[in-house]
């Protein structure tokens, strides 16, 4: 999409054609296209049905706002969930912040969440198209009075005027997403020491990068939503050295200013508890396990362990029935016997698949149950068991 293609949209003909397409079936597109441009011309339907998609595939994330917004493809994959980028607002009107410079703003996710709490943003995007977009959202939703969308790089833009700095660096290149914290776009490095310049300042990368990367004058705070993890933030001007683990909804946080004592490890007893994805990340799970009053079933894995139930926000529970060395006709006999046909299977430490091992065993029955692929002491094993119901 051109921003002369995109500028169409934002007329009254384009806005009441997006809106007539909002629940549109993209499996009809061809009758749909062909129906539409006997009325309006070609290039405006073309974007307009590449719109309507966009918009459908972005409701995940922002639910009914995004039939109100306006997408790039990447801009769509790449924007902050709307929950995580609310819950991150909130951070910054905490720490009395009513100024942000929001670069590398993308689509403007975080620049709305922001205004949404009455902070003025500065949003800033070098590309011609993906600054466009973010100005229509920040007027699709009423927001366009806090939030000033500027063309620019991010690396020649005067943040001084502002109580805080976001950054967004792109983590996507020709070749697809960049691991190499250095290949951002700017690189980290760039991005860390304009934070450190900021009053505050937060940074979001991928969840994935090494706590050694994490500066030592930052916090490191890793984020779930609905207990998928989906990134990581470096905070300045706040706790430096200190890990969290944040839980959405919630918020529920877990953190630590020091590092833990490694968590003891023993037998497998009758509960286990799989921790959430961004205490795992954080480095966290010592700190799960102290609070159940648990231990690991392995040095490198995992999985918490206890005699006795614990309600936590940080794990889910299982109760296990049996703990057996890993074999297949073992374990396809025993489901034979208690009639499972609903197989849940996790996998930690072990190199077989969930699917090849739901084909290899052939689930059949009205009973459901949950195999932990895993280690125990460093042997393959087999735990099942199934989920504790919540109080």
């Amino acid at each position: 999409m051109t921003p002369e293609d995109f500028a169409a949209l934002l007329t009254p003909e384009g806005r009441a054609l997006l809106d007539s397409l909002r629940d549109y079936d993209p499996g009809q597109e061809l009758a749909v296209a062909t129906r539409l441009r006997r009325e309006h011309p070609a290039p405006l339907v073309s974007a307009a049905l590449g719109q309507a998609r966009l918009r459908q595939r972005a409701a995940a994330k922002f639910g009914e706002d995004a039939f109100r917004m306006y997408f790039t493809p990447g801009g769509a994959e790449m924007a902050t969930r709307a929950p995580v980028a609310a819950y991150r607002a909130e951070r910054f009107a905490a720490l009395g912040v009513r100024s942000v410079a929001d670069l590398c703003c993308g689509i403007g996710g975080d620049a709305l969440a922001l205004a949404r709490l009455g902070i003025r943003v500065l949003a800033v995007d070098r590309d011609p198209l993906t600054a466009a977009v973010a100005r229509a959202n920040a007027e699709a939703l009423g927001l366009a009075d806090l939030v000033e969308v500027v063309e620019a790089d991010v690396t020649g833009v005067d943040t001084s005027g502002y109580d805080a700095v976001f950054l967004d660096p792109a983590r996507r290149g020709g070749r697809g997403r960049v691991f190499d914290p250095e290949g951002y776009s700017p690189p980290l490095s760039w991005a860390v020491q304009a934070a450190r310049t900021a009053r505050r300042a937060a940074i979001k990368i991928a969840p994935g990068i090494p706590h050694e990367a994490v500066p030592e004058q930052a916090e490191a705070e890793w984020i779930s939503d609905h207990g998928d993890v989906k990134e990581a933030v470096l905070w300045f001007g706040t706790a430096p050295g200190t890990v969290r683990a944040t839980l959405l909804p919630g918020p529920r946080t877990l953190r630590t200013a020091g590092p833990l004592p490694d968590a003891e490890v023993g037998p497998v007893g009758r509960w286990l508890y799989e921790p959430d994805g961004a205490v795992i990340r954080a480095h966290l799970v010592a700190a799960v396990a102290e609070q159940l009053g648990g231990r690991l079933i392995d040095p490198t894995i995992a999985y918490i362990t206890s005699d006795e139930l614990r309600a936590t926000p940080y794990a889910t529970a299982y109760e296990i029935t049996d703990v057996l060395p890993f074999g297949l006709k073992k374990l396809k006999a025993l489901l034979r016997e208690r009639e499972v046909g609903i197989l849940t299977v996790k996998k930690r430490g072990s190199a077989i698949e969930p699917e090849e091992l739901r084909k290899k065993v052939k689930p059949q029955g009205r009973n459901a149950a949950t195999v932990f692929l895993t280690r125990v002491a460093g042997a393959p094993s087999m735990l099942i068991g199934s989920p504790v119901s919540a109080p």
